[in-house]
């Protein structure tokens, strides 16, 4: 009779996959207050605060030390009791930059603080932890697998044991439920979540309800990835490029309002673009860059 594979197991091939991709493989209780090598000072740290800082000192030479540092308790700062309200504010400020003021040559000055280098790949730090322990309100955490592209943790992973019939992708879709409730600051900084149980994987938001979580099915956007190809790994390939995941936040994440007749109550829906609309949009682009690009030629 073949082995069953483990849930530990499916968690240790996705990072591998997540290596080959070029991110960085970090144990989380390294990195834990109480670790080899403390990256947080509590639990409670949701964002790598010195990694965020760094970046935010390298992407933005020219910006005074007191506007970064007003732009750190922007992104820090929680303004609404509502968690989709603050993960759509957080959003504009990871695609749009973080608007800040200081004063030069004698004059207030308005400018941008960034927190990503959307035009250099390399320069940013994308961070693949696994086993990250967060603890909120006393209760106490630890997802799979969490992505964090300079500190910020952009992407959850939530796995389960295939070998398992009742661990289905779907009771990973109903944990993210559960964490909302109980670590609500983690998911202010989200943009994607994927549930999994290690062969199916499922990608959505914040707000998608189950219908709306989907398979990525091409790894390079022209094919789609053969059906005997774990899904799992055609996600990972396909969405988690870093390229394609910096693109997909600034470009491809849209929140939606909706108003209830009956009730008034105003519904916010967060949608991040499927795998055949984000490659389709992206080749139309291409394909309307080189007609200009012909047509500009020609006149000369």
């Amino acid at each position: 009779m073949p082995r069953l594979i483990t849930e530990s197991e499916v968690e240790q091939v996705a990072l591998a996959i997540l290596a080959e991709l070029k991110y960085k493989v970090i144990y989380g209780p390294d990195i834990a207050p109480d670790g080899s090598k403390p990256d947080r000072k509590s639990y409670a740290d949701i964002i790598l605060l010195g990694r965020l800082r760094d970046a935010i000192d390298r992407f933005n030479p020219g910006i005074p030390s007191e506007a970064k540092e007003e732009a750190m308790k922007q992104i820090l700062r929680t303004e609404s009791p509502d968690l989709v309200v603050n993960n759509r504010r957080f959003h504009k400020m990871l695609a749009d930059g973080v608007d800040v003021e200081y004063r030069k040559d004698g004059r207030i000055t308005g400018d941008k603080v960034w927190l990503f280098n959307f035009d250099k790949i390399g320069e940013n730090e994308f961070m693949a932890v696994n086993q990250f322990t967060i603890v909120e309100n006393n209760i106490n955490r630890r997802p799979d697998i969490i992505l964090f592209i300079n500190g910020i943790p952009i992407v959850v992973i939530e796995l389960k044991n295939p070998a398992d019939e009742n661990a289905t992708t779907y009771s990973a879709f109903k944990q993210f439920q559960t964490y909302k409730l109980q670590i609500p600051s983690l998911f202010k900084f989200n943009e994607i979540l994927v549930a999994s149980d290690g062969i199916d994987a499922r990608a959505g938001t914040i707000t998608s309800d189950w219908e709306r979580f989907l398979p990525w099915k091409t790894i390079d956007g022209i094919e789609k990835a053969s059906k005997v190809m774990p899904q799992i790994e055609v996600l990972l390939k396909g969405m988690f490029n870093r390229k394609v995941l910096l693109d997909l936040v600034r470009h491809f994440v849209v929140f939606e309002q909706d108003k209830d007749s009956k009730s008034g109550t105003v519904k916010i829906s967060k949608k991040v673009a499927a795998y055949h609309q984000y490659h389709a949009v992206n080749k139309a682009v291409d394909a309307t860059v080189k007609a200009d690009n012909v047509k500009y030629s020609g006149r000369f």
